[in-house]
């Protein structure tokens, strides 16, 4: 069974991520490998005390170019792929969704 991953990343970040999937295993589609799609738009947050933030200060709100990144992954691999794909992100706390998929 294959699950869908979708993980919004900054513009500089987002081969490095898409190259972290594709090789710990996501993205395998047939005869094709590093399938993904991409979307661009802006993402929002506002680092609170305790927070380590990549881009931002404390207490302010932050408007950063992101990408949305989607593919898919054998969910038996499941584990490892956001592990891979958490140590290329830059973010501390990268915002990722993980939706089951109804096979054909």
């Amino acid at each position: 069974m294959n699950v869908k991953i979708v993980v919004f990343t900054p513009l500089a970040a987002a081969d490095a991520v898409r190259t972290a999937l594709a090789e710990a295993g996501a993205g395998h589609i047939g005869n094709y490998d590093f399938c993904s799609f991409s979307s661009r738009g802006v993402g929002r947050f506002r680092p609170l005390d305790g927070a380590n933030p990549h881009i931002g200060e404390h207490g302010i709100v932050e408007e950063v170019e992101e990408e949305r990144i989607e593919t898919i992954c054998p969910k038996d691999i499941l584990d490892r792929v956001l592990e891979k794909l958490r140590e290329a992100h830059p973010y501390e706390e990268p915002a990722i969704d993980v939706y089951p998929l109804l096979e054909p």
